[in-house]
């Protein structure tokens, strides 16, 4: 997208006009040949969110640990605090600056949104960047304990501990979901997910969980149990805003005629938005809640992502041969994993879960990434739609 044609959406105050051809995918390209004005605002914004988040959070600390000495982790210490501070924090500047980008280039159409839905978007969206961050929080001072066995600190340290984590949380966090593509939402969603999943595991109480299943990590009344079900709630709710992102996208490729069935960005959205719902409804009824229900759900999601992906090459055609020669391979791991977990025997219903798992948000990356390179302003389509007939 050139200056002239920002210029020409350019409306007085510092707006935007809605540029049909502008997509989820080319918002961030939009938003560097912004002007440097705009830019600067939100790099501003960022580190007053910063600033904000460190000195609240910092009296706070020092409130809290005045008159002690405290460790880095365990119990109450110094990382507990640091990880919860960035947990809140997280989630208002990644409400407040998702909320604010959707003036930003490229991010217009999120006006158009029902109120629910809108909701639903900003919430997951600033949830998923606020657990990240409370995770690696919680993983760097554990990994500082563990490096300095026996240390504790005085209140300064541990209020400078806390307003450090914290302002830096806030500032990563509100530059992050100023610039939402759909790319960088397939890869928090891996993130998200890899990251509960893992720390999950490693607070687990049962050590010998993996024996079972993936599912018997929610089925305890503990942090571990708590965090994985989460985790799969706030997932599935951000599959269903990832839904939205891709809608768009397709819909895209539909009018550069890229892709030859109209119905496709419906098809592959709503099919996003089912398997999302599913995957919030098995951290929502956990196994030993009710095992039919969780079943169903899990099962289900993997059914209809086995669908998606059988019927990707009339549902998505239009895309290039290698990407249906990749959707066949995923087909055929998906199938060899069942069949070395039933009948053969060779590894547990915990390691099928964990090859499907991969399998399928390594599918999703991959197709959101072959998008993004399909994806292209209208005044390139007609040379968009030669280069996939080529390669086709």
């Amino acid at each position: 997208m050139t200056r002239r044609h920002l210029d020409d959406l350019s409306l007085p105050g510092g707006r935007w006009a809605y540029d049909p051809a502008m997509t989820a995918s080319t918002a961030v390209q939009a938003t560097a040949d912004a002007p440097p004005r705009r830019r600067l605002a939100v790099e501003s914004e960022a580190l007053l969110a910063g600033a904000v988040a460190a000195g609240v959070t910092g009296l706070i600390a020092l409130l809290l640990f005045a008159g002690g000495v405290w460790p880095l982790w365990g119990g109450l210490s110094v990382g507990l605090v640091a990880a919860v501070a960035v947990l809140l924090v997280g989630l208002g500047a990644g409400a407040t600056g998702y909320w604010r980008s959707r003036n930003l280039p490229g991010q217009e159409w999120r006006h158009r949104l029902k109120p629910w839905k809108f909701s639903v978007d900003v919430g997951t969206v600033a949830a998923v960047h606020a657990i990240i961050g409370f995770i690696l929080t919680m993983v760097v001072f554990v990994m500082l304990q563990r490096s300095f066995e026996g240390l504790v600190v005085d209140v300064w340290t541990s209020m400078g501990a806390v307003a450090v984590a914290s302002g830096l949380a806030a500032y990563w966090i509100y530059l992050s979901v100023s610039s939402i593509t759909t790319p960088k939402l397939a890869m928090l969603l891996i993130v998200f997910m890899a990251s509960a999943t893992l720390a999950s595991m490693a607070t687990a109480q049962d050590p010998q969980w993996w024996e079972y299943h993936f599912s018997q990590l929610g089925t305890a009344d503990d942090f571990s149990s708590s965090l994985f079900n989460l985790a799969l709630i706030i997932g599935g709710a951000f599959v269903t805003t990832f839904a939205l992102y891709v809608d768009r996208d397709l819909t895209t490729l539909v009018k550069q005629g890229v892709l030859e069935r109209p119905s496709a960005p419906r098809v592959v959205s709503v099919v996003f938005i089912i398997m999302g719902v599913l995957l919030a409804g098995v951290g929502l009824v956990p196994v030993n809640v009710s095992t039919p229900i969780h079943n169903l759900c899990a099962v289900g999601m993997s059914i209809s992502f086995l669908a998606l992906l059988i019927g990707s090459p009339w549902i998505l055609r239009g895309m290039p041969r290698r990407f249906f020669v990749f959707c066949t391979g995923g087909i055929v791991l998906l199938l060899a994993s069942a069949v070395l977990f039933e009948p053969l025997g060779y590894y547990n219903l915990t390691a099928f879960e964990l090859a499907a798992f991969s399998i399928i948000f390594g599918w999703i990356s991959v197709f959101i990434r072959f998008v993004s390179a399909l994806t292209v302003p209208s005044t390139d389509a007609a040379a968009g739609v030669a280069d996939v007939a080529r390669a086709a």
